[in-house]
């Protein structure tokens, strides 16, 4: 799945009427689109042979594995009104995960798309395509600069948002200054969200809904919706709203402005879910290996809360360190992003000015990922996820490490190599450690 922060094509695609970045407002009327931005980014890895007595259908390959993948964006908005804005971005996304991207909750690359339930295809796609409007709320207003999804210009600093289309959630929740873009950050799940989040999405990563919030300088509150996806994994959404969305709350609070970022979210997904226990239950009495897909009933539920820190340390900000912590309940199945029921990590960003390389930045991260007992009980079993399924279980922790150096080659380059190590890969401890040796070039405009 692309766990985004996406952000070009190439010149056919580029070829977009739009606003060249130098071309002055009075040319051309203010609702004319403007090209905000185009990247590339490919992703190289290794994942070493481990220890492995035994594997399952949805195992990491043991035995190691090379693997590419390349992604592409041309990113566009339009200032429709003085209050209402549009943006479209379209995407490309080839190549595939280690091991296909399967047997583990911490996934090693965020550019990954699972194909899921259909053929998604190697061409442009759109990934967002929505309206935003802003209510102002006072006269005080802010700057900002262009970037993706974001019209240069000035805004109300206090305001009612509204957000509606075709949208990702992690652009407006969980956000995170040091660990939250796969392109130009931490490359595991783990990492760059909080995994016991199951957001909804589809296997790109994208989704149908609406967000509203409250903004101010000093702290925001947020709601959203989305549509889920009418199977784990799946690429179409469930119409059925009443049974079938994912509900976010989230509270930011930021005291000053270059001081401590608290994130507070509570969600709740209604889907076409199965029920780890009733598996079980049902596989015992028949004899068989449970099966939580034949379980499924509309209008199940999943909830959990989440917790997201940030903390600048020096060099204006660039410096700084992080925490995330995740539950859910764990009941029912693992359904769009990855299976994870609990996690917690942490960790720092540091800025290169210390060594004469001011755009360059170091990152250090780790995080630890539970299941809850019916998931692992489910698993011991000899069930299987749209991610886990070794054929049995020794439970215990997933625990990953991960470290890269990014640098900056002139205004628009960076390379990044890049480790992660994997205690008890897919929760098993018969299983692993696990090695992953990376090499990411993004290229931005």
């Amino acid at each position: 799945m692309l766990r985004l922060r996406a952000r070009a094509i190439g010149a056919a695609m580029l070829c977009v009427a739009a606003v060249p970045a130098h071309t002055h407002a009075e040319e051309l009327p203010s609702w004319y689109p403007q090209f905000l931005g185009a990247q590339a980014t490919a992703i190289g890895q290794r994942l070493l042979p481990f220890s492995s007595p035994y594997s399952g259908p949805h195992s990491l390959e043991a035995d190691g594995d090379t693997a590419l993948t390349h992604t592409y964006g041309a990113y566009f908005g339009a200032q429709l009104g003085a209050r209402l804005q549009g943006y479209l971005d379209v995407e490309m996304a080839r190549g595939h995960g280690i091991g296909n991207a399967v047997g583990l909750g911490g996934i090693t690359n965020g550019d990954v798309i699972r194909q899921g339930t259909a053929d998604l295809g190697r061409g442009p796609y759109l990934a967002r395509a929505y309206l935003r409007y802003l209510e102002p709320i006072g006269d005080e207003i802010q700057t900002r600069e262009r970037g993706q999804d974001q019209l240069p210009g000035v805004e109300p600093a206090r305001r009612v948002e509204v957000k509606l289309g075709l949208l990702a959630a992690t652009d407006d929740f969980d956000l995170n200054r040091y660990a939250n873009d796969t392109r130009t950050q931490f490359m595991n799940w783990g990492l760059i969200n909080d995994t016991a989040w199951d957001y909804a999405a589809d296997t790109r990563g994208y989704t149908r809904g609406i967000v509203v919030g409250y903004v101010s300088p000093t702290w925001s509150l947020r709601a959203g919706s989305y549509q889920m996806p009418t199977q784990a994994n799946g690429n179409s959404f469930d119409g059925a709203l009443s049974e079938a969305r994912g509900d976010n709350l989230e509270l930011t609070v930021q005291p000053a402005a270059q001081g401590t970022v608290a994130r507070l979210l509570a969600y709740q997904n209604h889907a076409r879910m199965g029920v780890y226990r009733d598996a079980l239950d049902l596989a015992q009495a028949s004899g068989t290996a449970p099966d939580v897909r034949a379980d499924e009933r509309p209008g199940r539920r999943k909830f959990g809360f989440g917790l997201n820190l940030e903390q600048p340390l020096a060099d204006e900000g660039e410096t700084g360190a992080f925490l995330r912590w995740g539950w859910n309940d764990g009941r029912t199945e693992s359904f769009a992003f990855t299976e994870v029921d609990g996690a917690l990590g942490g960790g720092v960003q540091i800025a290169g000015r210390r060594w004469g390389r001011d755009e360059d930045r170091i990152g250090i991260g780790v995080v630890r990922h539970t299941l809850s007992a019916d998931h692992r009980d489910y698993l011991a079993a000899g069930g299987s996820g749209f991610l886990l399924g070794d054929g049995r279980l020794n439970y215990g922790p997933e625990e990953i490490l991960e470290a890269y150096y990014r640098i900056q080659l002139g205004a628009s380059l960076q390379l990044s190599p890049d480790l992660q190590y994997i205690e008890n890969p897919g929760y098993n401890r018969d299983r692993g450690p696990a090695q992953v040796y990376s090499l990411r070039l993004h290229i931005a405009l």
